[in-house]
């Protein structure tokens, strides 16, 4: 008995600043993890983001905490540190492919090359509007109405085409006229017709350049400025209005014109 209340006095003092280290601890871990999460809200960081790394950042700490007051106590820390090492190797190695896509979400949420609704196409043929940003996968929505739940990782380190960032968009048409045709002629007729569409914007101006010299074509470029918002019915329609203006001012389009309008009308 005397051995042992020697142990209990001589360890007292440590097992005391062990629970005041406990408590501080605790205290300065919810503080520092609001501090956190007022700094996400702050710069406007994704909430699932956020709300994941201050997960993370508090398993961390508080495993941190316990195993230093353990070491107060006089408890031997240095196997427990041995098995969390192996098993959080054990644990990455199991999970590499996820971490890829955890790690391409974290880069997609802080770097926003993309936004939920916004319409993309990548590299590696993706493509649709963007519904949500996961930590682990993108889901867009195809032009067919299918669903695409796309992984993070492949998607972070590819070339991403993004058609919905700006707020204006340039309308591409290229134009295949007989060489019998005035250039001039046809150039005025095509810029009638995109003058009189309301949704055309005027500044920049719509221009029309000869694209290249084929064997039996002259290929006029048109190129013009939409809304975003307005774009593709008012690329398919004024293809059409194009053709139609043509045909009736009698200015020939080769074959290839024709099957390339008729394309883009039925698309």
């Amino acid at each position: 008995m005397e051995v042992f209340s020697d142990k209990i006095i001589s360890g007292l003092p440590n097992f005391i600043l062990a629970v005041i280290t406990l408590l501080g601890g605790i205290w300065l871990i919810k503080w520092f993890l609001g501090f956190i999460h007022r700094r996400f809200q702050r710069n406007t960081v994704d909430v699932s983001l956020s709300e994941f790394l201050i997960s993370i950042i508090r398993v961390v700490l508080y495993i941190l905490l316990i195993i230093s007051c353990a070491s107060m106590i006089g408890i031997q820390t240095s196997s427990f540190v041995a098995v969390l090492g192996a098993g959080g190797l054990a644990v990455g190695l199991a999970l590499q492919g996820s971490l890829s896509n955890f790690a391409g979400g974290v880069l997609i949420l802080l770097f926003k090359p993309f936004k939920v609704g916004h319409f993309i196409s990548s590299a590696n043929n993706v493509s649709g509007t963007v519904l949500k940003i996961d930590i682990l996968y993108t889901t867009l929505k195809a032009g067919n109405g299918t669903t695409i739940y796309a992984p993070n990782g492949p998607l972070a380190n590819a070339v991403i085409n993004n058609t919905s960032d700006n707020e204006n968009r340039q309308a591409e048409y290229k134009i295949s006229i007989s060489f019998d045709t005035n250039i001039d002629t046809a150039r005025k007729v095509i810029l009638a017709v995109l003058e009189s569409d309301e949704q055309i914007l005027k500044d920049p101006k719509p221009v029309i350049l000869v694209s290249s010299l084929e064997d039996s074509a002259v290929v006029l470029l048109v190129r013009a400025w939409v809304a975003n918002g307005n774009f593709w019915p008012v690329y398919h329609a004024n293809y059409q209005k194009i053709k139609e203006a043509l045909e009736k001012n009698q200015i020939i389009l080769s074959k290839k014109a024709e099957i390339y309008v008729m394309a883009n009308r039925v698309s």
